[in-house]
């Protein structure tokens, strides 16, 4: 999730598990932060001049620049982030832009943010929602959200807040480690990985990611090609310390109410279990399965969606550029007019 990119770009980085953007080197020795499906996004939020967007996800703002780009004087951009270096990068970036404001928020509490602020709540033209953690996120390795380094097992996005990783691994219970495991990280091998990790932490405790990677690594008994076999261990474990499937859910069901009829809702998810949650968010709600098939059904429920095209993925040549995108999907939905 940054404004512009290099003129010559550099080599693609090694990927990264579970990144949503990639930082390259700017000709000037900075960073400068590739956001991810950035075009797709901006064509599918149909950004105008004067309209008001929320990024809930700033991140890096790759693609709050972009939007900024195409905003004139009277255009508005509200920002959330939960992650307090992602505000103080916001607030370093544009704070000196009159168009743009940026919260310390979790987006499950969309609805709060806008109904403070007078115009917004159900006046929003575009809501992004880039799911995930960010490529800084990733990169640094004291946030313990990678294995690729070793770091303090951390994973909060909001580091202020709730347990860490290593907090939660030193008092779950065996068998709600194995559970989390299988839901969040849809790991085969959940039962043998949760034991290996409640043994090791028994013995001494967890505070290294090398040293959870490690146990999991000597657990896990068969690999998949290309992949560390603690990718989905660390994934459900994030997943879990930062309650993002709950979070997702909250800010799905504001999102209508805070769109104007004719707004655009944008989601870049990264694995199933967000694509799940978001097209069950957006598709229109299944026949009664107890009303016999020769009765008509009862009028269905008012939906507020119109999903706009089919799912989108990276270009062979964005993931060229920036090999992390390789499992983004985005859907864009439009708000439509619900019956009285």
């Amino acid at each position: 999730m940054s404004v512009k990119t290099p003129v010559a770009a550099p080599p693609a980085p090694t990927p990264v598990e579970g990144a949503v953007g990639v930082e390259n080197p700017a000709p000037d020795g900075g960073a400068v932060h590739v956001p991810v499906l950035a075009d797709e996004v901006l064509g599918g939020l149909a950004v105008s001049v004067d309209g008001r967007y929320v990024d809930a996800t700033y991140g890096r703002g790759g693609h709050s620049g972009r939007v900024l780009e195409r905003l004139g004087p009277a255009g508005r951009l509200l920002a959330l982030d939960r992650d307090p270096e992602a505000v103080a990068d916001a607030r370093a970036r544009y704070g000196d832009d009159p168009r743009f404001e940026i919260v310390r928020a979790d987006f499950a509490a969309l609805g709060e943010v806008l109904g403070g602020r007078a115009g917004w709540h159900g006046g929003v033209d575009g809501l992004l929602l880039d799911l995930g953690v960010s490529s800084p996120q990733l990169d640094v390795a004291e946030r313990g959200f990678g294995f690729s380094r070793d770091g303090a097992l951390d994973m909060r996005m909001d580091p202020d807040t709730g347990l860490s990783a290593a907090e939660w691994l030193a008092g779950v219970a065996e068998a709600e480690l194995a559970g989390v495991l299988k839901e969040y990280g849809e790991e085969r091998y959940a039962r043998r990985i949760a034991r290996a990790i409640v043994e090791a932490r028994d013995a001494a405790p967890l505070n290294r990611t090398a040293e959870l990677a490690e146990i999991v690594k000597r657990a896990h008994p068969r690999w998949e090609r290309h992949h560390h076999p603690a990718t989905r261990t660390f994934q459900a474990i994030r997943i879990r310390v930062n309650d993002e499937l709950g979070a997702l859910a909250a800010v799905l069901a504001e999102a209508a109410a805070a769109l104007r009829v004719g707004g655009r809702l944008a989601v870049i998810s990264f694995h199933s279990l967000e694509d799940r949650l978001v097209k069950r968010a957006l598709r229109l709600p299944p026949p009664d399965a107890s009303v016999p098939r020769h009765l008509p059904q009862p009028p269905a429920a008012p939906h507020p969606w119109r999903a706009l095209g089919k799912a989108v993925r990276a270009s062979a040549a964005e993931l060229e550029r920036n090999p992390r995108a390789r499992s983004a999907t985005l859907r864009i939905a439009e708000r439509v007019e619900v019956p009285a």
